[in-house]
């Protein structure tokens, strides 16, 4: 009697899973638009998909894809639920370790500016996402260029 409960117990749980699966959805361009739209954000679209805002220029110098730069961030999703946030002094990282997003997104600050990137799931963690990021999210970030390093 205790196998055929345990056994019915498994079928039920790998049922939820499956259809947890199928539901899944990933978030698309159009959903990015929309938020942009609802948000009243002046964004431009680079030809990978990625949008970007400047909300402040800055008058630093700017980054390359592979250089080595401090930023203070937040990271949330479309639904405005945060996933990881710096603190004010940032942290430093190289742009070739990162993200694609971030990799090019980035780059199109100087430092001293400030802005949000939004972030297509494969410019992010594609559709496996990881801990904390479900696969297929739209991610969005208020980033400030504190240095390039």
């Amino acid at each position: 009697m205790k196998k055929h409960i345990i056994f019915l117990l498994s079928i039920i749980l790998l049922t939820s899973c499956i259809n947890d699966t199928e539901s899944f959805k990933p978030q698309t361009e159009e959903d990015i638009i929309k938020y942009i739209e609802a948000n009243d954000l002046n964004a431009n679209r680079s030809n990978t998909g990625l949008y970007y805002v400047i909300s402040k220029e800055g008058s630093g110098a700017r980054p390359n894809n592979n250089s080595n730069v401090t930023v203070a961030y937040k990271g949330y999703f479309l639904d405005g639920k945060t996933f990881d946030e710096s603190n004010s002094e940032g942290i430093s990282f190289g742009l070739n370790q990162v993200i694609l997003g971030w990799t090019e997104g980035i780059t199109y600050f100087k430092e001293g500016g400030e802005g949000k990137l939004l972030v297509p799931y494969n410019l992010g963690y594609g559709l496996n996402g990881r801990p904390g990021i479900p696969g297929g999210a739209v991610l969005i970030f208020d980033i400030k260029l504190i240095s390039v390093n």
